[in-house]
């Protein structure tokens, strides 16, 4: 039987004005060859809210700084079971959504596992989304994606916007 290292860990969808959502490029670095897309987002430190967690690993991730209360509530929650470098692990997350009018990402806020797993990012429209044969995390990534842009705005329309020129940088 296989033990699962128990993580939480909060998950950002990264939505621009165009539709696209913000993944990144990656590896696990004990299986090189197995690539795939993911959300910015990682574990929960010790005592750690979802929403300071997305909010923290956003402004490491991609440079975006945002308060835990502008996140609004998790639009989408789950359990799953991965291996990463050598670990097999049992994560609960939880995803929040994020729009912006457009967004330069900024990584020097990577850790050392993420700069050397992370090969680079892109903004995915839907329907690439949909097309591609490339693995990208969640599995129903679309899906979940057409689901929450439906929905209309829990808060603010535009949390990351606000103040932001269409460069994607502060006013």
């Amino acid at each position: 039987m296989t033990v699962h290292t128990p993580r939480r860990a909060a998950r950002v969808l990264l939505v621009d004005a165009a539709g696209r959502v913000l993944l990144f490029a990656g590896s696990d670095p004990a299986r090189p060859a197995h690539r795939y897309w993911f959300t910015p987002g990682g574990g929960l430190e010790a005592g750690e809210s979802p929403a300071a967690g997305a909010a923290r690993e956003l402004a490491e991730e991609t440079g975006l700084r945002l308060a835990p209360a502008e996140l609004g509530e998790p639009v989408w929650q789950e359990t799953i079971r991965f291996p990463f470098n050598g670990v097999q692990y049992q994560q609960e997350q939880e995803f929040f959504l994020v729009r912006v009018r457009s967004w330069e990402v900024e990584t020097a806020g990577f850790d050392a596992i993420e700069r050397a797993s992370v090969t680079g990012h892109r903004w995915w429209p839907p329907d690439e989304l949909t097309a591609t044969t490339e693995r990208y995390y969640p599995d129903d990534l679309p899906a979940l994606l057409r689901r929450v842009l439906a929905a209309p705005p829990a808060g603010p329309a535009d949390p990351a916007g606000a103040g932001l020129d269409d460069g994607g940088t502060p006013c």
